[in-house]
């Protein structure tokens, strides 16, 4: 197991490969906005504020673990290459062990945009390939507007997302984000959202 080594030369968005089957879209409108507003040596200070942990897999190839929003909006912006760090060294694994291995440490989420588990084989082969999931933009919104706070937990906005995906209708966040996003705050500080990851509803005096 190599120890973190940020790789100083860039590596092409197009070889990297997802470690997840959706992105939220609206959440990389959003992370493309963010790009926009950079410029000149301000776009190589964001890249390198915001290097992309990956692994190395079989036959040499490497795959991310988390900033799958970022990459996919830096790849819609034309970007070509961003900045790496490996986070571990597995290439000696066989490919079925490789996705056992990620999947017992919380390093790949197979699950699909109605939240329906799915095999290894079903997680796209390139970040161009990532398909949307709403309700993980629907979680990413009501982060950013207070519902819950930022956690450590593996895929802790993909959690919130299964949650809201349960109770708030698909035509609401379809037809009327706002309205959606409004209904996910009511929910989010309700006793039933007690459980999830960064939690900060009221916690009544006993």
């Amino acid at each position: 197991m190599a120890a973190r080594e940020p790789l100083l030369n860039p590596i092409r968005i197009k070889e990297l490969r997802p470690t997840q089957i959706t992105v939220g879209f609206r959440e990389v409108a959003e992370k493309r906005r963010q790009w926009r507003e950079q410029s000149g040596d301000k776009g190589a200070e964001f890249l390198g504020r915001h290097m992309v942990p990956v692994v190395l897999g079989p036959k040499d190839r490497r795959y991310i673990i988390d900033h799958h929003h970022l990459s996919r909006a830096l790849y819609e912006e034309g970007v070509e290459e961003l900045l790496v760090d490996v986070v571990a060294d597995l290439r000696t694994l066989r490919q079925t062990e490789f996705w056992i291995y990620l999947d017992n440490r919380d390093w790949c989420h197979a699950y699909d945009g109605g939240g329906r588990r799915r095999t290894f084989e079903d997680i796209p082969s390139s970040i161009a390939k990532l398909t949307n999931d709403p309700y993980r933009s629907l979680a990413g919104e009501l982060r950013r507007a207070g519902g819950f706070a930022k956690d450590i937990t593996p895929f802790s906005e993909f959690i919130w997302a299964d949650f809201l995906r349960r109770r708030v209708k698909p035509k609401l966040v379809e037809d009327d984000f706002p309205a959606a996003v409004k209904r996910a705050l009511k929910l989010a500080k309700s006793d039933t959202a007690s459980y999830l990851p960064g939690w900060c509803g009221p916690n009544p005096i006993v």
